[in-house]
């Protein structure tokens, strides 16, 4: 008998721990046909409002193409066979119309099977130039948008391993373009490669508090194959396909014509490389040369950055930031901390703004300096500028309007806000084309910007057209979208052609673009005309429910109703809360709300929406505001805030009347897959949870990780409290683990997944494991999509419906152990 026994619980055991040998599924029909809705096209429109170029391209991967050669290198993903990032989102077809005319004209000329990418307008914006990937390597081809038509430049000889493959010289005759080396050596296969010795990293006392960086540099082997794969060499090359070299080989990474076209700024990486942080805080150059390729100056070399200051506002010292001064014909821009780099040192400045004007032979002139960390100017005119600084800790920014010509001139302080607090936002300034081909703030003879804003407020969205003042501060409101049931995003205004370009949509009806007047009040012109694709969904009923937390705090989410769903019968239905925890340090700000129930419903692969076809009810975009005001970090009462708007949540859907709340699932992916083990691990709110590309174990992200700044010997209760993984024997909830075999991300390596349900498993809990071959951090290939559809209907449907479930989902694992 014992021994019967005995064999029964090793036949248990087999089953329940056993691999699966699983091919890729497909979900129920309903879902499968929203999956398969065709894409519509991605919209360009140039500045002259000549042209609207209309970009297709299928929405999915296939796992062969993620399958294709792949090089993990310093951040960077490469198909060395191709030389272009291997994970690059290509383009298949393109087409043109007159904005306001009716008529679509097919390009002619494109290659067969077209995978298109890196488009580039030339600065007159009659034409693009675009990289077309073939099996051998990348081919640069331009589009003429009068003709309609594309001419190929180059053979499958362009190097867009490290991005910024194109840029056009001013007079739009011509492109410089990263091109292979001639003397580029054979890569070292590391899977065949004998070591000629250990890899050694040694640290002389200095701090290096790096994130978790993925993709890194391991070995010598490694360092080769990034600098043969990084190498370019410069061609000028003419619209007739004549190609003359620029200059010669090497790891070119950021190239930026002078407004004037005369400068070319080159930075270029350099050893010695790093195995702690990835490719852009490798030592650097930059050095401008003239339109010919002759040195004119060597402005700036940057150190290898690897222990900046502790906190999340660290800099390095000296020259960062450069870039052109774009309403002046060839001046460079750059920044320097007056703290030492390290938040903690208390200064009235934190950074100071140069510039230094051709022949950058001579000291930058201070322009500015600026209460919390520079971030960026939006150039006026030779008199006025606009600058922005801001101070995570504090959550602030601070816009400052100057006269960069007059550094004796007092800047003047014309916003100073929290920026996680939408209600204030005063929106983005309308920009025009200067003389020079740059966007610069547009400006009319009174002084007169204009401001476009989303327009959030307490009772619902309502965007804007501001015209500001900047002599006077006065704003006059010169528009308020207030259509009836619609969502109204403004894309671009002209001021001096009083043409607004707005894309309008509903819960039904798909996005298009329509051109309206301020002044005129004309009624409007539409662009496109994009059908919905998501039919079987269109009726859904859809609406922003606000509800409180136990402290008081409002909350918001988006509601949807199965399909067909009558609301007078109060149906008691299964639902799925699917959420996202962010960080604030004001209740003010984490209560607002950005939701819009006008919002198109547009099922995208990660979407929960989908299950509205199967019977659940549906809260989206669930508020999970983790708040810690003053000198309390939000982190420190973490849990017991995510269980508190977990409930609230629940509460309000319950309180309507639609829910079985004892069949109520919770999903999340990335931050949001943390957040839904911490809930399974700390409440009993949930019949079932699906957790995807999520990290379990905050120590195996020692140095911080999302907004939390501090170490983890600096907060061990913090990490430990945290952390699912070290409260895996509180797990009582049936739970569904899904990640991708090739995450890149910070912190989410696939390590997390495996080893939590490792853990789960040893301690009895019922866990699925789910490993995505090839996949990242974000899913791609169509077959992992559908894959993951039916694995998320397949364990909903089980521990959520309780409806009863095929055999092959009765085991608990499938993917690596």
């Amino acid at each position: 008998m014992k021994k019967l026994v005995c064999i029964a619980f090793l036949l248990i055991s087999l089953i329940g721990f056993s691999q699966e040998n699983l091919g890729y599924q497909k979900p129920p029909a309903a879902i499968l046909d929203l999956v398969d809705a065709p894409l519509a096209p991605s919209v360009l429109i140039n500045d002259s409002g000549e042209h609207m170029v209309l970009l297709y391209r299928d929405y999915y991967k296939s796992i062969n193409e993620l399958s294709e050669t792949e090089l993990r290198l310093a951040g960077l993903r490469i198909n060395p066979k191709t030389n272009i990032g291997s994970r690059t989102n290509y383009y298949n077809n393109i087409k043109i119309k007159t904005p306001k005319g009716e008529k679509i004209t097919q390009v002619t000329g494109l290659p067969n099977n077209p995978r298109l990418a890196n488009f580039q307008w030339s600065p007159d914006q009659t034409k693009i130039a675009v990289t077309h990937t073939t099996a051998e390597g990348v081919e640069i081809w331009v589009l003429d948008l009068e003709k309609a038509s594309v001419q190929k430049l180059t053979e499958a000889s362009a190097n867009a391993n490290m991005r910024d493959v194109i840029n056009w010289f001013k007079d739009g005759k011509s492109l410089l373009v990263k091109m292979l080396p001639s003397d580029r050596k054979p890569l070292i296969n590391a899977a065949e490669a004998v070591p000629e010795g250990p890899t050694i990293s040694s640290n002389d006392g200095k701090k290096a508090q790096n994130r978790t960086y993925q993709d890194l540099l391991k070995n010598p082997n490694d360092e080769f194959n990034f600098e043969q794969l990084a190498r370019s060499e410069l061609y000028r090359i003419d619209l007739n396909g004549t190609k003359t070299k620029w200059m010669d080989a090497d790891l070119y990474s950021n190239i930026s014509f002078s407004p004037d076209g005369k400068y070319v700024m080159v930075v270029t990486i350099k050893r010695p490389f790093s195995y702690l942080v990835p490719y852009y805080r490798f030592p650097s150059k930059a050095n401008v040369y003239d339109h010919n390729g002759a040195l004119v100056s060597e402005v700036l070399e940057v150190p290898l950055i690897e222990d900046l200051p502790k906190g999340f506002m660290a800099v390095r010292m000296g020259m960062r930031s450069l870039s052109w001064r774009k309403d002046k014909p060839a001046s460079l821009i750059y920044a320097q901390a007056l703290d030492g780099g390290d938040p903690e040192n208390d200064v009235a400045y934190r950074d100071e703004v140069f510039q230094m004007d051709a022949p950058f032979d001579q000291a930058g002139q201070s322009i500015l300096k600026t209460v919390n960390r520079y971030s960026g100017i939006e150039w006026g005119d030779k008199t006025t500028a606009i600058a922005y600084d801001y101070w995570w800790n504090t959550r602030n920014t601070k816009s400052y309007l100057f006269d960069p010509s007059n550094n004796e001139k007092e800047a003047k302080i014309i916003t100073d806000r929290n920026y996680q607090d939408v209600y204030s936002d005063p929106g983005n300034l309308v920009t025009a084309k200067n003389e020079f081909g740059e966007s610069v703030i547009a400006l009319d003879e009174n002084s007169n910007a204009y401001l476009l804003g989303d327009g959030f407020t307490e009772d619902g969205q309502f965007p804007f057209v501001d015209k500001f003042n900047l002599r006077t501060q006065e704003k006059i409101r010169l528009y308020t979208s207030k259509l009836e049931g619609k969502k109204e995003d403004l894309i671009e205004y002209k001021p001096n052609k009083d043409e607004l370009l707005v894309r309008i949509e509903s819960s039904n009806e798909y996005p298009n673009y329509y051109y309206k007047t301020l002044r005129k009040r004309k009624g409007k012109i539409q662009l496109t005309n994009f059908e919905n694709p998501f039919k079987s969904i269109q009726d859904v009923q859809k609406e922003v429910i606000t509800y409180k937390r136990e402290d008081g705090l409002d909350l918001t989410g988006t509601l949807y109703l199965p399909v067909g769903y009558d609301k007078n019968s109060k149906e008691k239905k299964p639902m799925i809360l699917w959420a996202y925890p962010r960080e604030y340090k004001d209740k003010n700000s984490a209560s607002q709300s950005t939701q819009n129930p006008n919002e198109f419903t547009y099922p995208f692969w990660g979407s929960p929406i989908y299950w509205v076809t199967q019977g659940y009810v549906v809260l989206d975009d669930a508020s999970f505001p983790i708040i810690g005001e003053a000198d309390e970090q939000p982190n420190d009462t973490f849990r017991a805030q995510l269980v508190s708007n977990a409930k609230a949540a629940i509460d309000a859907v319950d309180n309507l009347g639609y829910i079985d709340r004892k069949k109520v699932a919770v999903g999340g992916h990335s931050y949001g897959a943390f957040m839904v083990a911490n809930l399974l691990s700390h409440s009993d709110l949930f019949a079932a949870g699906i957790a995807r590309s999520g990290a379990y174990n905050r120590t195996l992200t020692p140095f911080g990780f999302q907004s939390e700044e501090r170490n983890y010997w600096e907060a061990p209760e913090v990490y430990n409290t945290m952390s699912p993984f070290m409260h895996a024997d509180k797990m009582k909830t049936p739970l569904l683990l899904v990640h991708g075999e090739a995450d890149n991300n910070s912190g989410t390596y696939p390590m997390q997944s495996e080893r939590y349900f490792n853990a789960l498993k040893g301690l009895g809990a019922t866990v699925r494991l789910v490993m995505l071959p090839k996949e990242s951090h974000g899913y791609r290939a169509k077959e992992s999509i559908l894959h993951l559809l039916w694995e998320q209907d397949q364990w909903l449907n089980k521990y959520v419906k309780q409806e009863g479930m095929p055999l092959d989902l009765d085991k608990e694992t499938i993917g690596k152990d």
